[in-house]
């Protein structure tokens, strides 16, 4: 998962035409380093139909207050600069519900690119 370290990393990020799924965690959240051990694997599945990012929420605060990014770990579904959405729990996350949650964002991107 390719790490973003500034705004404008993340914004371009964000801005293409293909699903990006931004990925807020910090160093110190223990939910955070739960998720690491099966993320790689998440993502070679999902590969070609989804870019995940990840972004520390503590090096960009501005962005995540804008964002309102309060919980983390955070999943926030992105297209052409616009958020689809967002997986934001207090519970941790497991595997199969960060799946439910990226099935669903390729739903709501497909949908958007039909109309």
């Amino acid at each position: 998962m390719r790490k973003l370290t500034t705004d404008a990393e993340f914004r371009e990020a964000v801005a293409g035409d293909g699903l990006t799924i931004a990925v807020f965690k910090t160093t110190w959240c223990k939910d955070c380093h739960f998720i690491d051990p099966f993320m790689p694997d998440l993502e070679c599945h999902y590969e070609g139909k989804v870019t995940f990012v990840e972004l520390d929420r503590d090096d960009l605060p501005d962005l995540c207050s804008e964002l309102n990014i309060l919980g983390i770990p955070s999943f926030i579904a992105f297209r052409n600069s616009q958020e689809l959405v967002r997986f934001v729990s207090k519970l941790r996350k497991t595997r199969e519900e960060i799946e439910q949650f990226v099935n669903r964002a390729i739903e709501v991107s497909n949908a958007l690119s039909h109309t």
